[in-house]
């Protein structure tokens, strides 16, 4: 080796290098893509001089980077992709050169994927993986025979061009598949920015689609989104100091402050954004593929049988300016969308009536040139926008190819707050504005249950609209809903009707599960806030569609029967029938047999039923995962610390609460004393119930103190799973001031966690109020749980022990 190559190596040795690289990370001024093309140009620098140090006379090789390092998107912990490329001669002083290329790379912890390969055997691993073959798309020369090099890069790629018609299908294939298993990028909590649907993977399989020369994709905002995706990963690796490309909940704040943005949620809906425009993009272009390919598939027969001319593409006319053609929705030739402002909405209704994608040079067209609607609105658009929400699944396509090209923020001006707006709970598995196109996805399915489908329609579409604006969403949502239908024409009595639906959409799943349905004034309150029989019908549907396009854990056989039992008691109240008193009940033969039983042992004496109430039969609640339950009958001597003592055994067995009732109940005449009666809807979390006698044996102990209850659980809460770093939201309690005038009703929110219950009931017990009855609900990973109090003597607190008592509770929960 000469003085001049070895003073070169010392240049580019490692600590150089690495040291260079630290002040580049370090350099807050310089960020995105000039430090990511900064870091490439270094990292090339300290390679070449590796190389040249090391390859000394030898010919016929080279080295190349390909991948992500091949087009020059280094994020600091990226992988280095290399390809060591050579002629077939000298393996000796080949394997030797690669010696010193990798080792150096591995010194400095730096994650690298190598290959050393001749031309012909990098083809023809191409040929094998698609993965290699996409690599190889981008390969870029670094140092060597730069003949060598390009020769390899123009035999890639127009291997890959001849072999378009297999590999794009395999291509799309492997993209579905990484979708399936990572999810969308533009809906999920913690994503991951290079595997889901949306993320920088896609943005590669469009270049390289591009590449084909097959068909292309639209670049209008592409190179901007996959740009704030890279910039995003930069960021993460920057704060976590880790190779990771999954932005976790717990990292969200840090990688937004690096940005330079207010807040994880300002993050999330960037990051969405982004991923909407590569998942459009990616729709668009496979589709296009896939219209290449079938016409490449019939061109020859069709010129065969047209005598070699050109086949004329067929246009199937669906409505007025819109005709379908080669499996699309276009425009009529004949169309003017500068004299038709409602042709956009009546194109939309048609594709998704017809269940066909909207052409992108259709959108975008009318994007160009639709004058606005006048206010109100026409009948025709009122009605073309019912009909496009009524269509079923085929809406999700249509409505996303509109905000695309900005046509629904145009329609709808107060749609911009929503849009990729992120939702920071579990139970919801969409942001905002997906979640009201898959709930008036789902009212679709209940246009026959109602009198007026285009309401429900309209207060699917809008019953989230105040998310976004400060305060009570429903309220906010109230006063926007007003403007909005009137701004879209409907009269004066209905923009009432939609007002209510969407001022009140969570009413009926609230009351039904947080509130006693026995208690006339529960009953009375929803028969004011909702009015009308008819109101009470859309309201009906909305509760259930909106639950069901929440997610799984938001709807159930339960909540929909408590849900259509609550329906039913309003009904009759509208109907002029107002609800009976409450009385005590007389007890059953049953529970009288419990009762003599518990006081002639003294102990407690239970009783499981399974539940006879049969599951909905809707067909949305097949395969539903959370059962009705069965009841589960407790006769104890009255004695303190009942009600923590069986919600501990319970929760030690992992079985769920759903209601729970507690009465005293005197025995039959010639027996002296009072047993408690507890009357319990219970679930299990998972596998089969515990045996009756099993929860007696522990029932037994916990009330006798010989069963540590507070230590099991906090064993169990202590393996609970958590996210590591998420704080969950302090609880909260709070007085239900006119909620019933037969009991106090405290209403706890808190974080749902093994022994919740027992925690509750336990601090209850302290302040000396009796529990009547308890009406359990959680949401992942939210319980809110509703308890009717008295004081001693069956009545309701008074004001300020009330609030002394809610205090106290929300005390003890935040220890």
């Amino acid at each position: 080796m000469t003085s001049t190559d070895t003073t070169k190596a010392e240049d580019s040795g490692p600590s150089g290098y690495a040291a260079a690289r630290l002040r580049l990370l370090q350099e807050g001024a310089r960020s995105g893509p000039p430090r990511r093309a900064a870091l490439s140009g270094l990292t090339d620098d300290w390679l070449s001089g590796l190389f040249d140090a090391g390859a000394g006379g030898l010919k016929g090789v080279s080295l190349v980077a390909v991948g992500g390092y091949g087009r020059g998107e280094l994020s600091p912990r990226s992988d280095l992709d290399l390809l060591l490329l050579h002629d077939g001669g000298e393996p000796d002083a080949i394997a030797a050169l690669a010696d010193r290329l990798w080792y150096p790379v591995w010194d400095l912890g730096l994650a690298l994927d190598h290959s050393v390969r001749t031309p012909a055997e990098a083809r023809k691993t191409a040929e094998q993986d698609l993965k290699v073959h996409l690599g190889l798309l981008d390969a870029r020369h670094l140092a060597g025979d730069l003949g060598l090099t390009a020769g390899l890069r123009t035999a890639v790629l127009a291997d890959w061009r001849n072999q378009a018609p297999k590999r794009l299908p395999e291509l799309q294939e492997l993209c579905a598949e990484r979708a399936q298993r990572q999810g969308e990028l533009q809906y999920l909590l913690e994503p991951d920015l290079k595997e889901a649907r949306g993320g920088l993977r896609d943005a590669t399989a469009l270049r390289a689609v591009a590449a084909s020369w097959l068909a292309d994709a639209p670049r209008e905002g592409l190179d901007d989104a996959r740009r704030r995706l890279l910039d995003v990963r930069d960021a993460l690796h920057l704060t976590t100091g880790r190779a990771t490309d999954r932005l976790s909940l717990q990292e969200q704040d840090q990688v937004a402050a690096e940005l330079g943005l207010l807040d994880a949620d300002t993050l999330l809906r960037q990051v969405y954004e982004a991923a909407r425009v590569i998942s459009y993009a990616s729709d668009v272009t496979w589709r296009e593929v896939g219209r290449v390919l079938r016409s490449r598939a019939v061109r020859p027969r069709l010129r065969a049988m047209l005598g070699g001319g050109k086949p004329v593409a067929e246009r199937s006319p669906l409505a007025e300016g819109v005709v379908e053609q080669e499996g699309e929705v276009v425009l009529a030739r004949a169309a003017r969308p500068e004299r038709d402002p409602v042709l956009p909405l009546r194109a939309a209704a048609a594709a998704a009536q017809a269940g066909l994608p909207l052409s992108l040079h259709a959108v975008r067209r009318l994007a160009a040139t639709v004058r606005p609607l006048p206010t109100p609105w026409p009948a025709e658009a009122r009605e073309q926008l019912v009909t496009l929400l009524g269509s079923g699944r085929p809406t999700v396509e249509v409505w996303e190819a509109l905000e695309a090209e900005g046509l629904v923020t145009r329609l709808l001006p107060d749609w911009e707050r929503v849009r990729c707006r992120p939702q920071r709970n579990a139970v919801h598995i969409w942001t905002v504005d997906r979640h009201l196109i898959e709930t008036a996805v789902r009212a679709s399915e209940f246009t026959r249950r109602v009198s007026r489908p285009d309401l429900l329609l309209v207060a699917a579409l809008l019953h989230d609209i105040g998310k976004g604006w400060p305060g009570d969403h429903s309220v906010a949502g109230e006063i926007i809903a007003r403007d909005v239908a009137g701004r879209i024409g409907f009269d004066r009595d209905d923009v009432a009707v939609l007002a209510t639906l969407v001022r009140h959409h969570l009413l009926l799943v609230e009351t039904a599960t947080r509130r006693d349905l026995d208690d006339p004034s529960t009953v009375r309150s929803v028969a004011e806030a909702v009015g009308t029989q008819s109101t009470l019908e859309l309201l009906h549907a909305l509760t259930e569609a909106d639950a069901l396009a929440t997610g799984p854990a938001a709807w159930s056989s339960w909540r929909g029967s408590l849900v259509a039992d609550l329906v039913k008691r309003v009904s009759a109240v509208l109907a002029g029938n107002d609800p009976e008193e409450p009385e005590a009940a007389a007890p059953t033969a049953e529970q009288e047999r419990l009762a003599v039983e518990a006081y002639r042992t003294g102990g407690p004496v239970l009783a499981l039923r399974a539940q006879t109430e049969p599951p909905s039969q809707e067909p949305e609640a097949a395969g539903d995962p959370e059962p009705l339950g069965v009841e589960l009958l407790i006769a104890v001597p009255d004695q303190p610390g009942v009600l923590p003592a069986v919600a501990g055994v319970l929760a030690m067995h992992r079985l769920t609460v759903r209601t729970a009732e507690l009465r005293a109940l005197d025995l039959p005449d010639g027996v002296d004393g009072t047993v408690l009666l507890l009357d319990w809807r219970v679930a299990a979390e998972y596998g089969s119930l515990p045996q009756a006698a099993r929860l007696r044996a522990d029932l037994v102990r916990a009330l006798d103190g010989s069963l540590d209850i507070a230590g099991r659980l906090a064993e169990r809460d202590a393996a609970y799973p958590r996210r590591r770093g998420v704080v969950a939201p302090p609880p909260r309690v709070a007085v239900a001031s006119a909620a019933s005038r037969h009991a106090t009703v405290i209403e706890v929110r808190a974080q749902d966690a093994p022994g919740l219950l027992f925690r509750i009931g336990r601090a209850l017990e302290d302040a000396g109020v009796r529990v009547r009855s308890a009406h359990v609900s959680t949401l992942g990973a939210n319980a809110v749980d509703a308890f009717y109090v008295t004081g001693t003597e069956g009545v309701p607190l008074p004001t300020e022990e009330a609030t002394a008592v809610a205090r106290k509770l929300e005390e003890t929960l935040r220890e």
